[in-house]
């Protein structure tokens, strides 16, 4: 099979595919005699994702693999293609994600410590629920609470490969107005602004 043939297929298969690809499972569209090497694969990825350049699509590697996806500064007009906006991110839901991603493994009380108020049940429930967060473990004190961490999902929603590509915290608290994928406000959610309970003692929130 020739180069061009196998590029075709690599195409193929990333544009089908309702989810990221990773190398070993684009490896395994083809039978052994026929089977690429990692490198001439990584190879035909970059030429794909050349060839992008000034397109309105992008090929990207995020945590879980390549996919291609619509260019950000492009995201206002295809949105209006869905009937339903999605809410904007409310922001007590936002400054919980951030400091566990910035700071996991992390306890719900020590999120609470920073932010100086109480965490939603409904917010941990919605992170959990969408897959961007996850249980790693119990931290060894009195009553061994979960501790937090976040998830491959979280990053290839946020087109990440890792944790080192997180963007400034301002940028996650505060997102431009055509970030993909928004949240359901919280129940509640108003605070001072989000409806959450101001606790007593140090806490500073998030900026």
């Amino acid at each position: 099979m020739d180069r061009e043939q196998l590029k075709r297929i690599v195409e193929a298969a990333l544009l089908a595919a309702d989810r990221p690809l990773s190398l070993d499972r684009l490896l395994g569209l083809f039978p052994e005699p026929e089977r690429p090497s990692r490198e001439l694969l990584r190879a035909l990825l970059a030429e794909l994702a050349e060839a992008c350049a000034g397109r309105g699509v992008e090929l990207k590697e995020v945590a879980s693999g390549w996919r291609y996806q619509v260019r950000r500064e492009l995201a206002p007009w295809v949105g209006r293609l869905f009937e339903e906006r999605p809410p904007r991110y409310s922001r007590a839901l936002l400054e919980t994600l951030a400091l566990i991603a910035y700071r996991q493994p992390i306890t719900r009380a020590e999120i609470e410590e920073v932010r100086g108020v109480a965490v939603s049940s409904h917010i941990i429930r919605t992170l959990l629920e969408r897959e961007w967060i996850r249980v790693v473990g119990h931290k060894e004190v009195p009553g061994r609470p979960a501790l937090y961490g976040t998830t491959r999902q979280f990053l290839d929603h946020f087109g990440l490969r890792s944790l080192g590509e997180l963007p400034p915290l301002a940028e996650l608290v505060d997102p431009p107005p055509e970030a993909a994928g928004a949240l359901p406000p919280e129940e509640g959610s108003k605070a001072p602004e989000d409806g959450e309970e101001k606790r007593s003692g140090p806490g500073a929130t998030l900026h």
